[in-house]
């Protein structure tokens, strides 16, 4: 395994991903809904939601949802501050989430920000931030509550457990989030946030844990949340003890859209 060879093309793929047409690139609005009907700009139909779900009336308007046809009112019921779910109108799509309350984003190919997109500055990959970790999980998942970076706003996730890791000579310890195949989801700032990395947060993902509880925390391959490149972004904070006092100098850099 090459490690400068193998984070290269982990980058190559995540900028991929980043440029996308309808990805968190793409925002150009975000508006959280009220309980009385109403429009939007250069949005058709009227969207409202009450305490359970968010509506949109299509008002005869052409509009799709996974692939089909939107012709009366049609409910959105979804987890909070979980995955959304998208309504296609035109040659924009628009996200419905659920954040406290509902909100719709829109995701315009022709976003400005998605146009001059050139990349995400990061540290040169090195081997001394490819830590080895212990999982220690807790007796039962415990729900976790959260901050945001926008005002007021909280999200609530699972923890499982904790890792914990030696760096130069002292031990860490950070709450990990359920991941993606049975991986670990960490988000953490440390003593480059605000400095040259983005202030609010970085996230790492985790490899499951093997049989005996150890995880790699690749720092390298640490990454921004998409508030780092959009105001339209509702991204959580970290969990509080997910501060690092030192400086982890891997992984992506305060976006050019941010500098």
């Amino acid at each position: 395994m090459n490690l400068v060879s193998d984070w290269q093309e982990w980058k190559t793929k995540r900028e991929q991903d980043l440029a996308g047409p309808y990805g968190w690139l793409a925002l150009v609005s975000l508006d959280w809904l009220a309980e009385t009907p109403r429009e939007y700009p250069d949005l058709p139909g009227l969207w409202w939601q009450d305490a359970d779900a968010a509506y949109l009336d299509p008002q005869g308007a052409d509009v799709t949802h996974e692939g089909k046809p939107i012709t009366g009112v049609q409910r959105f019921e979804l987890v909070n501050s979980g995955a959304g779910t998208r309504v296609a109108a035109g040659d924009v799509e628009v996200e419905i989430a659920r954040r406290s309350g509902y909100l719709i984003r829109v995701h315009d190919p022709k976003a400005p920000v998605l146009r001059e997109f050139h990349g995400v500055p990061a540290y040169e990959p090195g081997p001394g931030w490819v830590l080895t970790g212990r999982f220690e999980p807790f007796d039962e998942p415990r729900p976790t509550t959260v901050g945001a970076v926008v005002e007021g706003l909280s999200h609530v996730y699972t923890a499982p457990g904790v890792v914990r890791f030696e760096h130069n000579g002292g031990e860490h310890t950070l709450t990990a989030f359920n991941g993606k195949d049975g991986g670990l989801s960490i988000l953490f700032n440390d003593a480059t946030s605000g400095v040259t990395t983005y202030a609010a947060n970085r996230s790492l993902a985790v490899p499951a844990p093997d049989a005996t509880g150890t995880v790699v925390l690749d720092f390298n391959r640490a990454v921004n949340l998409p508030c780092a490149f959009t105001d339209y972004a509702t991204c959580p904070l970290p969990p509080e003890g997910n501060r690092l006092a030192f400086a982890v100098e891997a992984g992506e850099k305060l976006p050019y859209e941010r500098a």
